[in-house]
């Protein structure tokens, strides 16, 4: 396993990260048990792996606590990302999948009260002093950038933070954010975490250039695409026993995200006879084309249920993709470019408002909002977003 360093920092991270959205129950079965979490975690640190992905709502904040039992008795081995933005799974923070208050208006967003309370709860939960890299899980599109940048930048001085990243804010947002940073001379924003994949390439003409001019790294979630760059919703009967959330998406066309899903078929259709022939996990190659972006460290964070899957998608470290198979998969990949929705823009704007097809169940203004989003009255933008039901 080599490490690079992530983006504009010194910080040292493995070249693979791991995301810990699985680790936990409450979410049923897309999670892993506490016996195979711990397994999965083991395994990836013996890999060389130090790079962990969490956040306070993974897993209705279960997931933070189980890796805070993990990594108590080497904690400076690791880095620690985790989130906020988002509510609260668990209210009690006892891992129960007690519901969130879902009416309470500051029990999310960026704002200072949010983001303060959300780092105390994770920093409890993940039983430690401070988090490596805290994460804007989401653009919340209301909290002005020097509230956001001077809060994040409280937290750094205070040592209850070390580094401080961005997830799905669009890309003029993070240059307004960074410039502001520079010119108070404050601390920036390290690195991007961005949907990135064989089937979501939309982010590409607008932040791939703009992180090579920032020098922001790239960490990529959802890189195996909800689980569709495996090839198992192309080739059937789909393996017994294991849940498969893409299906109803795959088979039912009455589904929100069903004529995205066709065309992400189509386009892994074309990629596995050549993924055969190079003789890998077709989950390693996705991961694999990533690690190879030019000029841009990029830092694919993947997830997974079962030991047995880890280390598939840890054979990403062990081969090189050829410039020939590199061009193979850049052609037939070339339609991901185009959004997913074109109604709505590139990435992030889709998900934004109605999540993506590696999420089809997650609906990105509930996650941000709860039950209040017709009670918050925005005086400084009326309308956040261009589409509303």
């Amino acid at each position: 396993m080599k490490y690079h360093l992530l983006g504009r920092s010194g910080l040292r991270v493995s070249e693979l990260g791991l995301g810990c959205g699985t680790i936990g129950t409450n979410w049923g079965p897309l999670g892993s048990d506490r016996t195979e979490s711990f397994k999965i975690l083991e395994g990836f640190a013996a890999a060389g792996g130090n790079f962990l992905d969490t956040s306070n709502r993974y897993q209705e904040s279960q997931s933070e606590q189980w890796l805070g039992e993990f990594v108590r008795s080497d904690r400076d081995r690791f880095v620690i990302g985790t989130k906020f933005s988002l509510g609260d799974g668990a209210s009690d923070f006892n891992g129960l999948g007690k519901a969130t208050n879902q009416a309470d208006p500051n029990n999310r967003g960026n704002h200072r009260k949010n983001l303060r309370r959300s780092v105390e709860g994770s920093l409890r939960r993940l039983q430690t002093d401070y988090i490596d890299l805290l994460w804007l899980h989401i653009w919340d599109y209301t909290t002005p950038v020097d509230e956001l940048v001077q809060s994040i930048n409280d937290l750094i001085q205070s040592g209850k933070i070390l580094y401080a990243g961005l997830s799905s804010v669009p890309a003029w947002e993070v240059a307004r954010l960074n410039a502001y940073a520079d010119f108070h001379a404050l601390s920036p924003f390290i690195a991007l975490q961005n949907e990135w994949s064989l089937v979501e390439r939309s982010q590409e003409p607008e932040y791939v250039p703009m992180c090579k001019a920032l020098d922001l790294g790239i960490v990529s979630w959802s890189p195996l695409g909800g689980g569709i760059v495996s090839g198992k919703y192309n080739r059937k009967p789909l393996p017994q026993g294991m849940p498969h959330r893409l299906v109803p998406h795959v088979e039912d066309q009455s589904q929100f995200w069903y004529p995205c899903t066709q065309r992400n078929l189509s386009i892994i259709e074309q990629l596995l006879p050549r993924f055969d022939q190079i003789g890998e996990p077709p989950t390693a190659i996705a991961l694999r084309w990533l690690m190879q972006q030019e000029e841009l460290v990029t830092i694919p964070i993947f997830s997974v249920r079962t030991y047995d899957q880890l280390q598939e998608a840890l054979r990403a470290s062990e081969f090189e993709l050829s410039k020939q198979d590199m061009d193979f998969i850049e052609l037939k990949t070339r339609p991901a470019i185009a959004p997913p929705l074109p109604e709505y823009g590139p990435y992030p704007y889709p998900m934004l408002e109605y999540g993506s097809p590696a999420l089809p169940s997650f609906y990105s203004r509930a996650l941000l909002y709860g039950e209040t989003e017709s009670m918050i009255v925005n005086h400084r933008n009326s309308k956040a977003y261009k589409y509303h039901p």
